[in-house]
């Protein structure tokens, strides 16, 4: 790993939540956006 190093400035008890809670929220507002700017999932609910 080239970037080991950062866990001796930052603790993985404390970098890895926020790591893992970026991704998290980074993914439900791209999934958000795309699905709110589509015409055919509102359709597809719909039936």
């Amino acid at each position: 790993m080239n970037q080991g190093r950062i866990w001796c400035v930052v603790s993985p008890t404390v970098g890895l939540p926020l790591l893992l809670g970026s991704v998290l929220a980074l993914s439900l507002i791209v999934h958000y956006t795309v699905l709110s700017n589509t015409s055919w999932f509102p359709a597809y609910w719909g039936g």
